[in-house]
């Protein structure tokens, strides 16, 4: 089995129903006014904007969690955007259905906040 990566997507509830209607398999398209797609490296950084940004925008953030094959996120640098654990991966759009072809496994929801 190829060696996977883990990353991790804060999401409000108009994204999440999207994934939800993938069957937890795919991220949906970027909208014209999103040219990147932005999952991020840690599980506290997912959770610090799901459960402050999110839940200030619409009064509900989740975190989710997925396997991407290391060989496609290798091609892609991890940038540092504030503290030490900012960091997160710039997929632009025009790359997301091939990111959503190299998934392993399911999306999953690992937190929720309200």
């Amino acid at each position: 089995m190829e060696p996977t990566v883990t990353l991790y997507r804060p999401v409000g509830p108009e994204e999440l129903a999207l994934v939800r209607k993938s069957g937890f398999k795919s991220w949906p398209p970027r909208l014209p006014e999103q040219p990147i797609f932005y999952p991020v490296t840690n599980e506290q950084y997912a959770i610090d904007i799901a459960s402050d940004w999110n839940v200030k925008a619409s009064g509900y953030g989740a975190v989710t969690r997925f396997e991407v094959k290391r060989s496609f996120m290798e091609r892609y640098p991890v940038h540092q955007v504030g503290a030490a654990h900012h960091t997160e991966w710039w997929v632009p759009a025009e790359d997301l259905e091939e990111l959503n072809r190299n998934i392993v496994g399911m999306i999953e929801v690992v937190r929720e906040y309200r």
